[in-house]
């Protein structure tokens, strides 16, 4: 393909696997590779000789083994437990090989009358057919359309045999009556949809499945038997046959939260009540999902007719500009510039990021609903297939067709490579540079950078056409409200459109707005500023409009408006990116946080509207130099304060603004703000240290160390995240005086230190404070020294502390110390964390505190996401507790962070994968979840009480469709994870 290295050339070949191989990965460990694969032929007997003679004949095999050696455990394990099968496979036709394995499967489990049977054969297919089709995807036999119309036809094969076998089982038990029981499936009543990408044939490799199950309350059945339980019961069999992990692993995980209103319905749904809520309440981002829907088993005749039914609601004959808007806005993230400016490689998402396969879908859905309704021709569920037919009807020009074909092509490649490593649902690029390399070699580049230049001109490609497409949907949309503001007096018709549109006090926000255009405020006036702000306001009101609290964001507009100087460039940067508008919105209507820091530091917008902003966030060498050239223009130590905590709340607000455009990750954000701490902390404490050292002096060998503990030590804070610190030292015990002006003695120095330290950090100044600081980690907490010798510390972790104290200590690490002090600190931490351990008097240690934890702070609030039975605590405890039940054999689980403990702790094989499968993603969406509430409520969150801005967020943070998915996800999670802590620690707390 075009896109890939020269190396990567195809060549004419025979008809077997192994003949047609045309490419292979490059390998980042030759000899580890080398010798990996050497050993297992060796064990492999007749098998491994075989392989090794077929090798001879085909001189890809060999390399192709190594790279999938190198470069993807969760394949190289399946060859090396079958060896005679990957010989099979290597040796077979792969499109006969693959067809008749999933006939003789399909034919072998509908007859079955054993679950247990039935889900080992949907096991063992999808192996084989796994490594099948990955071996085919990486050695270039079959291109993209194939490898995914393989991977659902696996799907559909699993979906069908599983369906069959269970309405075979219903006609056993004198349930079902079918006409033809030879051909069950005809008129029974039952169907399931393909959803998404499977029904549109183009499955990703670790996907799950988007069924919709729907059944006919007429269907066949016998007297007295009631449709909604049979059919239920079945759909949640169904589930089981197909997600549930055994021994032979799993077919597919399956997702049914498409359906409608899924946190109050059934799995099943039957087909009246489906249709009468679609006519009556059905939303825009179910119409777009209906574009992919396909019967794929059980009644399809059935699906046929509800397709038919659906018609008029999916393709609509004519759509206003606000109705694309909304389309627009189910996206729902912001991009500056138009798709320019910098776009960060290590961590990028290559689905939902900038330029990534979600907006190449956008675009062609988009295009879909405008047209299709009028043009049957565009009502295909095919991504690749409807670029083409878009430019066959000039609806695109051909270029755009063509660009973003071999963009999706590109990313959708990179996708199944990222999920080939381990058999994860992911299509996050690794988060740092070596492991990216190592990636980027598995997918065939020579490095990291070769891989990021063919990545990033694909992405901007992407983004200009995605961009494009909207840039007038906004402006249109805000336009044909029609809003009027007379210098001279309030408009009637504009009032009532205001209060129409959500704001309370419509005749305050029109004399308001009247105000600004007079040039009033100081950031409007002169000629340039006034014009362009005017054509802002149409637009600026109806993002205002849709905020948490749209009078509030009018108010605090005012107010940033009044402390604004020359706002000309920034009207007019605004009019041209639309979405940066709905972004201002969102922070003064939704964020009050950061909508106060904005208000009183107007400039802290000049960031936001750089192209680079949206790039990579700062390291801790840019932020640490950017906060010292502040400091050294200090002219007192008020100053010194106030510029502290004006560089503290100005990056706050940048990282929160990015939190809230969608355009990084939780784990992205919570690390930005724990960098951002680290640097803040780091800077206090050598000037703290400084001036403390002008008046008392220093002691004899001296040092102190800051540990951060919780979430900063576990770089999982958020936008209103105390700070847990310890505070280490040590002096020359012989020696202990200091040697100042005014003398202290040993602890007590650094005691006072400490207490210096803090006041700086928490002081309130003109310009606010900067962090809450809790010590309560310390050892003995609140009766113990606000800092502690080394000594003293190493005695009492390993001597008198609580199981608790230890579960704390995995998230510690060193934030500011001299690298020898630090690294004392630091084996003195991880000496204890290695002793080892009865697990089964930890595990009741744990289970014992979550207990006390739930009757403290309750465990029925689904949203208080941290306390909830199976919210984050439990995960967190999950996490600490294999740290210091495994640490003294492999010290490789020690980490600070909850997500990256439980992929060591799978990768080691001290966490069974199934129960990584529940608690990685969950964490990861508690996280997501977290960082949006903590930005935009200062109390707790209440759905009831909640606007359609916040709902948004939240929805979009957990890329779900809708709020009411978002809450049936969120209790089958919680659930989940309440059941995986049971397991791990033996009984429930």
């Amino acid at each position: 393909m075009s896109h890939q290295p020269a190396a990567m050339a195809a060549d004419p070949v025979p008809a077997t696997l192994a003949h047609r191989l045309a490419r292979v990965p490059l390998v980042v460990d030759p000899d580890a590779a080398r010798k990996a694969v050497d050993d297992w032929l060796a064990e492999a007997g007749e098998a491994g000789a075989a392989i090794t003679a077929l090798a001879a004949e085909a001189p890809r095999v060999r390399p192709l083994l190594e790279a999938v050696a190198d470069g993807s455990p969760f394949l190289w394990e399946l060859m090396r437990s079958d060896p005679a099968g990957l010989l099979r496979l290597l040796g077979s036709d792969p499109d006969r090989h693959l067809t008749a394995r999933l006939s003789e499967t399909f034919r072998a489990a509908s007859h079955s009358r054993d679950d247990a049977e039935v889900m080992r054969l949907l096991r063992r297919m999808k192996a084989e057919a796994a490594l099948l089709i990955a071996l085919a995807d990486i050695g270039g036999v079959w291109d993209l359309g194939r490898v995914t119309r393989a991977l659902s036809d696996l799907a559909d094969a699993a979906v069908c045999a599983a369906v069959r076998y269970l309405l075979l089982g219903a006609v056993r038990a004198g349930k079902l009556v079918p006409a033809d029981p030879d051909h069950v499936e005809e008129h029974c009543g039952y169907v399931v949809f393909a959803m998404g990408k499977m029904g549109a044939h183009e499955l990703n490799y670790s996907s799950d499945i988007d069924l919709i199950v729907f059944f006919d309350p007429q269907a066949p059945l016998a007297p007295g038997v009631e449709p909604a339980q049979l059919f239920v019961r079945l759909t949640r069999t169904l589930i089981k046959l197909l997600q549930e992990r055994n021994g032979d692993g799993y077919v597919f995980r399956v997702d049914l939260r498409l359906r409608p209103d899924p946190s109050s319905t059934q799995v099943a749904v039957s087909v009246p009540a489906a249709l009468d809520y679609y006519e009556s309440v059905g939303q825009n981002w179910e119409r777009a999902a209906f574009i992919k829907a396909r019967p794929c088993a059980g009644d399809l005749a059935l699906g046929g007719r509800v397709l038919k039914e659906l018609t008029p609601f999916v393709w609509r004959k004519y759509l206003d500009f606000a109705t694309l808007a909304d389309v627009h806005a189910m996206k729902r993230q912001i991009h500056a510039y138009k798709g320019h400016g910098d776009i960060a490689v290590e961590g990028h998402n290559v689905k939902l990021g900038r330029g990534g396969i979600r907006e190449i879908e956008f675009f062609v859905q988009t295009q879909q609903l405008i047209a299709g309704g009028r043009n049957p021709g565009l009502r295909g569920r095919e991504t690749l297939a409807m670029l083409d037919a878009l430019a066959e009807g000039q609806w695109i020009a051909a270029e755009a067709a063509t660009e973003l074909a071999c963009a999706y092509v590109f990313l959708r490649e990179v996708e199944h490579r990222l999920q080939m490593v381990a058999d994860e649902q992911t299509q996050s690029l690794p988060a740092d540079r070596p492991a990216l390399e190592r990636f980027a070699r598995f997918l065939g580049y020579e490095s990291r950078d070769a891989f990021a230049q063919a990545l990033l001109a694909r992405l901007v490609v992407v983004q200009r056409h995605y961009a494009a497409l909207f840039e007038d949907v906004t402006a249109r949309a805000a336009d044909e409200r029609g809003l009027t503001f007379p210098a001279d007096r309030d408009d009637k018709e504009t009032l009532d459109k205001l209060g129409a549109m959500g704001f309370r006090t419509p005749l305050e926000v029109s004399a308001t707005v009247r105000r600004w255009l007079t040039g009033s405020p100081r950031g409007v006036r002169g000629e340039t500023a006034r014009s362009h702000f005017a054509l802002l306001v149409p637009m600026l009101l109806d993002q205002l409009a849709r905020s948490e609290n749209p009078d509030g964001a009018v108010l605090a507009f005012d107010h940033f408006l009044s402390g604004l100087h020359g706002g000309g460039r920034l009207f007019a940067l605004l009019n041209q990116n639309p979405d940066l508008v709905a972004l201002v919105g969102l922070l003064l209507g939704t964020a009050p946080r950061l909508a106060d820091i904005l208000a009183a530091h107007p400039q802290v917008m000049d960031p936001l509207i750089e192209p680079a902003f949206f790039g990579a966030l700062p390291d801790a060498v840019q932020l640490d130099a950017e906060l010292t050239r502040s400091l050294a223009q200090a002219r007192s130590d008020e100053d010194f304060l106030d510029r502290v905590r004006l560089f503290g709340q100005e990056h706050m607000f940048l990282i929160g603004a990015r939190i809230l455009s969608g355009t990084v990750s939780a784990v992205q954000a919570g690390d930005a703000f724990a960098g951002l701490a680290d640097v803040v902390i780091k800077a206090l404490h050598r000037s703290v240290g400084d001036s403390f050292a002008a008046t008392y002096g220093r002691v004899a060998g001296g040092e102190s160390a800051v540990l951060a503990m919780g979430k900063l030590g576990g770089r999982e804070m958020t936008a209103s995240s105390d700070l847990d610190l310890i505070v280490v030292y040590d002096f020359d015990e012989d020696h202990p005086e200091s040697d100042g002006a005014r003398t202290l003695y040993g602890g007590q120095y650094f005691a006072r230190f400490t207490q210096r330290l803090i006041n700086a950090l928490t002081t309130q100044t003109n310009h606010g404070r900067l962090y809450e600081v809790d010590m309560r980690l310390r050892p003995s907490g609140r009766s113990g020294p606000v800092a502690t010798s080394l000594a003293a510390f190493r005695d009492y972790q390993r001597n008198e502390a609580w199981t608790w104290e230890h579960l704390a200590l995995t998230r510690a690490r060193v934030v500011s110390a001299s690298p020898a002090f630090a690294a004392k600190v630091e084996a003195a931490i991880r000496e204890v964390l290695r002793l080892p351990r009865d697990a089964r008097a930890v595990a009741g240690d744990v289970v014992e505190m979550r207990r006390a934890i739930a009757t403290e702070k309750g465990e029925g609030d689904r949203w208080n996401l941290k306390y909830v039975a199976g919210g984050l605590v439990d995960i967190e405890f999950i996490t600490q507790y294999l740290q210091l039940v495994h640490a003294a054999t492999t010290p490789a689980i020690l980490d600070t962070s909850t997500i990256r403990v439980l992929e060591k702790a799978a990768r080691h094989g001290l966490l069974p994968v199934e129960e990584a499968e529940v608690l990685r993603p969950a964490a990861r969406l508690y996280h997501d979840l977290t960082h949006v509430l903590r930005l935009c409520l200062d109390g707790p969150f209440e759905p009831s009480k909640a606007g359609a801005g916040l709902l948004a967020l939240l929805t979009r943070a957990a890329d779900v469709p809708n709020f009411a998915n978002l809450e049936a996800h969120l209790v089958d999670t919680q659930e989940k994870v309440r059941a995986s802590f049971v397991r791990l620690l033996g009984e429930a707390p």
